[in-house]
């Protein structure tokens, strides 16, 4: 049996290998700063209830008897693990190596890549071909809601077929490692490279697809890529002649309501973005021999991923409170613009992450705000999230809001969370939405429920009386 090891296993892409690696017969050991700081104590449950064996981050997990140790991008040669793997010869290999590994390996393999949606995409595929029972394997960056009560953390389903469905992507260029049967390219905006770069990268892949690609019509950048691949499926919320065609696109109190091939379909998720993210799904289906219809009947009973507009609770007074992970322009443009068919001031608090994203795209991100936020709504963003590492701390979220407050946005900055907390507890009114948006830090979900208790406690808030 092969022992293998994964430095910084809390991470949505290496938790997933690290599952599907024990399900293949592996014997799997973890380890995380998170861990051992006390966080993620949720996911360190889920992966040793599927017996994971998890250690400190202090080198211990890496024995000699060690196969291969996986780190993700986050981490670095200074960690004990790797410094220890190093000194034992023990081959160290990325996440992305290994994910390219498994599902090149696969008869079918659906990669599904894009700027923004990506992982709903993801999973709504791989929920479409799990109800049919075509038993595909799914490697995902988020928690699939309708599988949260399987055993581990469910970013994964683990079937015997020879279907693979994963998030590809392309922040760290590691979609070039995949060779695909159908590629689904959801669209193509500024995120982690700068668009030249992203449209190469997103070329190279719907070219390797032997199976198909799928493209977005409603996205000019993706539109480039119709002669990219001999079998294109097409899909749209807009354009009439596209293979995969949603309209009459309506909100309902849970969700929204749209019309594919003559019939009218329903799906749990708001926002136009989601029937766009639909579509794609049906698409990429598509290119296996499914019917259109009958992959948007079993959407309707699709419950999402988390992070995704995800309502964490509502406060006694009536303050809804909404955990999102938008965090470039495309993201946060198509999560307000959604909410924003729905009643109630927004107070929404952005957490930066990344001192080079921010340089990059933190004014782009604040012209996605300056697009749908009213008067009535407020922004507000605490200091730039920073994971550690060597990093050029030339920008700050003061300067992002001064940005905002220039485009007419009520905007706020204070150096800490538990800041932002105070101010909503005191301006927070009932029907209000209060939504936390970000990425990369696991503990904003945490922070959304402390939002909750710290308004149900009152703290000095009329409203709560």
């Amino acid at each position: 049996m092969k022992i293998v090891g994964f430095c910084g296993i809390s991470g949505s892409g290496m938790s997933a290998l690290a599952q599907v690696l024990k399900a293949k017969g592996f014997e799997v050991r973890g380890s995380d700063r998170s861990f051992d700081n006390a966080k993620d104590t949720a996911n360190k449950q889920a992966l040793e209830s599927v017996d994971i064996k998890i250690f400190p981050q202090d080198g211990s997990m890496v024995t000699d008897d060690l196969d291969c140790l996986y780190v993700s991008t986050a981490v670095e040669d200074s960690i004990s693990d790797v410094k220890r793997a190093l000194e034992k010869h023990i081959t160290i290999k990325k996440r992305s190596d290994l994910l390219a590994e498994i599902f090149n390996n696969y008869r079918y393999g659906i990669a599904v890549g894009g700027t923004s949606g990506k992982t709903t995409v993801t999973a709504m595929v791989g929920y479409i071909l799990d109800k049919l029972d075509k038993k595909p394997t799914v490697i995902n960056g988020g928690l699939l809601k309708n599988y949260l009560n399987h055993k581990g953390i469910a970013n994964v389903i683990l079937n015997d077929g020879d279907i693979c469905v994963v998030e590809a992507d392309e922040s760290d260029g590691s979609i070039e490692k995949y060779t695909p049967f159908v590629a689904v390219v959801n669209n193509i905006g500024l995120d982690h490279k700068e668009l030249d770069e992203l449209k190469r990268l997103f070329a190279d892949f719907a070219k390797k697809a032997k199976g198909g690609a799928v493209v977005n019509l409603d996205c000019e950048n993706s539109k480039e890529l119709l002669q990219a691949n001999s079998k294109v499926v097409t899909f749209s919320v807009k354009n009439p002649d596209a293979d995969v065609y949603i309209s009459d696109i309506k909100p309902l109190s849970s969700g929204l309501q749209y019309k594919l091939k003559g019939d009218t379909f329903t799906l749990p998720l708001i926002g136009e973005f989601n029937a766009a993210n639909a579509a794609a799904a049906i698409a990429g289906c598509v290119l296996l021999g499914i019917k259109p219809t009958d992959a948007a009947k079993v959407l309707e009973g699709f419950l999402g991923t988390k992070r995704r507009l995800d309502v964490i609770g509502i406060t006694n007074n009536n303050i809804t409170v909404i955990d999102d992970f938008a965090h470039n322009p495309d993201k946060v443009y198509a999560s307000t613009k959604a909410l924003r068919d729905y009643k109630g001031r927004l107070l929404i608090m952005f957490q930066p992450h990344g001192f080079s994203p921010m340089r990059m795209m933190g004014k782009a991100i604040v012209d996605s705000f300056a697009k749908t936020l009213s008067a009535d709504d407020r922004l507000f963003m605490p200091e730039i999230f920073y994971a550690g590492g060597t990093v050029k701390k030339d920008i700050s979220s003061q300067d992002l809001i001064n940005y905002a407050l220039s485009k007419g946005i009520k905007a706020e900055f204070y150096q800490t969370r538990d800041e932002i907390k105070e101010r909503l507890g005191k301006i927070a009114q009932p029907g209000d939405r209060i939504v936390v948006m970000g990425a990369r830090d696991n503990t904003l979900p945490v922070f959304c429920q402390e939002i909750i208790n710290h308004i149900n406690e009152g703290n000095g808030n009329e409203y709560t009386k």
